[in-house]
């Protein structure tokens, strides 16, 4: 069963009417499910899919000619064709008079295989592109490439794409689709533990608890998640140790370069290298405090799988290897509560950019993120869940608590004491909680008249 992607097929079907040629560019990191899409997109059309693999250019001619000669006659044996201008030229001249979808997927590897690709696909589009109807698709996996040797400014194909998607997980709500029998409380916790690639999603049954869940996929060693961190990066990277090194200092609380470096053991010049290739990959993420204050750089885990992986499994990789499930379960659990605070709080960045898109807000903020800095009133550092701001000296600012206590009076003032330190004219307060609020906290939210409380069922509606 397909899900989501209701903007990327709109967007694509649109240009597919169009009935001139169409080179739109698809690309995201492997598992997030870019292949899918693409499948779902040609449904009932004429198409020809081609997928490039990691190996000379012979053997991607050979497999692109069966692929062409597949669609044209059906059943083999099939011709080869003699160069990839040749192959090409000839898909070109099938699509004059009528619309053809050609698919290249993981072009990355055949444009490494055969170096000249990117060149022949510029010179055929820039001579076919006013009188044929071909609906062209390159798509890959690795981002850095297709950034820079398709879309980018040095390549041959620059300024040739119509469109360009890049594929991102999906976010919680979006995720909510893929299960039918979770309950919320349970469908936040699959999305803290498995995050929003789908491919990850598909390893989940709702016929099993969460906790079953756990024990069927990251504590068993046997499965496709237990392994998946590892062989990714081996897919992607020359040092996978070093990378698995880095993440994992990250998942257990050093977040700053020179923590992360001292934690690795390796100077903060080469860690850099290692993070801004793992940010390429969509693994870490680099935050500043929402304002911008460059040092106070932070990194943290962009994947949940990932987080949570690293964050349990390294820990209790003895007790799981010698079959001690039960054990291993145990301090898992006895931390998943604190592991989700984190995951709850991305939850409510996204519901709040949906009541901002929705115009369901007092202003339209322009950016939201984290704060933290020093309180020179305590002369300690302090933080702020979520500030959502806009140019005008409006600021929205969030405290999210992932508890079974209901948010008391307290947690309000505290976040309204701490705005504090910002200079907004225009100031509203939202409280986002799992278990809902006290009466007391309902009545000063009352009083304040700027203030929201939002109960985690209230953000399911």
């Amino acid at each position: 069963m397909f899900v989501g992607r209701e903007k990327e097929l709109g967007d694509l079907e649109r240009a597919y009417r169009s009935d001139k040629f169409q080179f739109p560019v698809i690309y995201g990191r492997r598992r997030v499910g870019k292949t899918a899409l693409i499948n779902e997109f040609i449904k009932n059309k004429r198409s020809i899919f081609f997928t490039g693999l990691e190996t000379n250019a012979e053997h991607n001619l050979d497999n692109f000619s069966n692929a062409v000669f597949r669609y044209v006659n059906g059943s083999g044996p099939y011709p080869i064709f003699r160069s990839f201008q040749e192959a090409l030229e000839y898909v070109f001249a099938l699509s004059e008079k009528e619309r053809l979808v050609l698919v290249i997927d993981e072009y990355p590897y055949l444009a490494r295989s055969y170096k000249g690709i990117a060149s022949i696909l510029q010179v055929l589009i820039d001579r076919y592109k006013d009188t044929s109807k071909l609906f062209l698709i390159l798509c890959g996996s690795s981002m850095s490439f297709m950034e820079s040797e398709v879309l980018g400014y040095g390549s041959p194909l620059y300024g040739r794409r119509t469109a360009q998607f890049k594929i991102l997980p999906f976010d919680f709500f979006e995720s909510r689709p893929c299960f039918n029998n979770f309950s919320d409380e349970d469908m936040a916790t699959i999305y803290g533990i498995a995050g929003g690639t789908p491919q990850y999603l598909l390893q989940m049954s709702d016929r099993f608890t969460v906790e079953e869940n756990i024990r069927n996929t990251f504590l068993n060693t046997s499965s496709y998640l237990f392994e998946e961190p590892n062989n990714l990066l081996k897919q992607e990277v020359r040092e996978p140790a070093i990378y698995n090194a880095v993440i994992n200092a990250i998942a257990n609380g050093n977040t700053k370069l020179s923590e992360i470096a001292n934690k690795v053991r390796e100077e903060t010049s080469v860690c850099s290298a290692y993070l801004k290739n793992l940010i390429s990959l969509g693994i870490i993420k680099k935050e500043v405090p929402i304002g911008g204050t460059p040092y106070k750089t932070v990194y943290a885990l962009a994947d949940n799988m990932f987080r949570f992986w690293h964050r349990f499994i390294p820990s209790n990789y003895s007790l799981i290897q010698n079959g001690m499930i039960d054990a291993a379960y145990e301090n898992i659990s006895e931390q998943l509560p604190s592991f989700m605070g984190a995951v709850f709080e991305e939850m409510c960045i996204q519901y709040l950019w949906r009541l901002n898109r929705n115009g369901n807000i007092p202003f339209t903020f322009l950016d939201a993120g984290r704060w933290w800095g020093g309180d020179p009133r305590t002369k300690k550092e302090t933080e702020i869940d979520i500030v959502a701001t806009d140019s005008a000296g409006s600021a929205i600012f969030c405290e999210c608590k992932w508890t079974k206590d209901k948010v008391d009076a307290p947690i309000l003032k505290d976040l309204a004491e701490r705005s504090g330190l910002f200079s907004y004219k225009d100031k509203h307060f939202y409280i986002f909680s799992k278990s809902g609020f006290t009466p007391g906290c309902v009545k000063l939210a009352k009083e304040m008249g700027n203030a929201r409380l939002i109960s985690f069922g209230d953000m399911m509606k």
